[in-house]
């Protein structure tokens, strides 16, 4: 197996029945976005022996952002329930709009499994290629998974807001460009419009093909270049609430760098009494 984070779906399909191989659906929806839910279309329909990865819940439920990181012992615990151990190779697909599978897959890096895939493309993909997908739910037995909290790979509100004055990291922001340029309301109840001072717009979109497959290396590092990342320094990534993030830094990951994920990205620093906020060019 090679260093590329991404997975074909020729490749799942080879190697369904591997026995150290878990496979999880971490399908997300936005809370505005219509019925049905992620959980509900994983019902429906999924890769055989899936199981539902729920961004929301593998969560800290005691902060009031959405979806934030969990501690080291809930997330060893809910992994566990999900039947994965510290030696799985874990593969995650979302729905093939990279809402989802790209954020387990950093939550798993953070927590140092580092045997973690994503699935190139996604369902969409999946099902393009004629594989199979059922709705028989998966029964997985409960394990004792250990975890590490890695905080090269997370950064908080203080340590961004830090960062402004000294320059040491890039904050590439995978938003679309109207929500990063402050043209655009934010999805997010009470948030404000614009962007961290200094950051830069990579737009997660940008990154993915017609038939949902991530672009190639050499497209990216042309589409990092063009928006004035420079790959030699230092990264964070941030988005909304820190889903999509996760792509930026998926793609820089099959570019071979590690990057840092501003874990409350614009849903904390959005709010009212969040730090500064800049509008216009970057």
């Amino acid at each position: 197996m090679t260093d590329d984070p991404l997975v074909s779906t020729a490749w799942l399909h080879d190697h369904l029945g591997d026995p150290d191989l878990r496979l999880l659906d971490a399908s997300y929806r936005m809370p505005a976005m219509r019925p049905p839910t992620a959980a509900e279309e994983y019902a429906q329909r999924h890769i055989h022996g899936a199981v539902f990865f729920d961004v929301d819940a593998i969560a800290d439920h005691g902060s009031s952002l959405p979806h934030m990181l969990p501690t080291p012992l809930q997330f060893a615990r809910d992994v566990g329930a999900l039947g994965i151990e510290n030696d799985h190779l874990v593969v995650i697909y979302d729905r093939g709009d990279y809402m989802g599978a790209p954020r387990a897959w950093w939550m798993f890096r953070v927590f140092n499994h580092l045997r973690v895939k994503v699935l190139d493309g996604g369902l969409k993909k999946w099902i393009a290629d004629g594989y199979a997908v059922d709705a028989e739910p998966a029964t997985p037995h409960l394990t004792a998974y250990h975890s590490h909290l890695n905080e090269n790979r997370v950064r908080s509100r203080a340590q961004v807001l830090a960062n402004i004055s000294t320059s040491m990291e890039q904050v590439v922001d995978a938003r679309a460009k109207e929500r990063f340029a402050g043209t655009a309301a934010e999805p997010w109840p009470g948030r404000r419009s614009g962007h961290i001072p200094g950051s830069l717009n990579v737009p997660f979109t940008d990154l993915i093909n017609p038939d949902a497959t991530m672009k190639s290396s050499e497209q990216l590092e042309a589409i990092f270049g063009g928006a004035k990342v420079d790959l030699q320094r230092p990264i964070v990534t941030s988005c909304g609430s820190g889903v999509t993030a996760g792509t930026i830094s998926l793609a820089l990951a099959r570019l071979g760098i590690d990057t840092a994920l501003y874990d409350g990205s614009w849903a904390e620093w959005g709010l009212p009494d969040g730090p500064v906020v800049a509008t216009g060019p970057a």
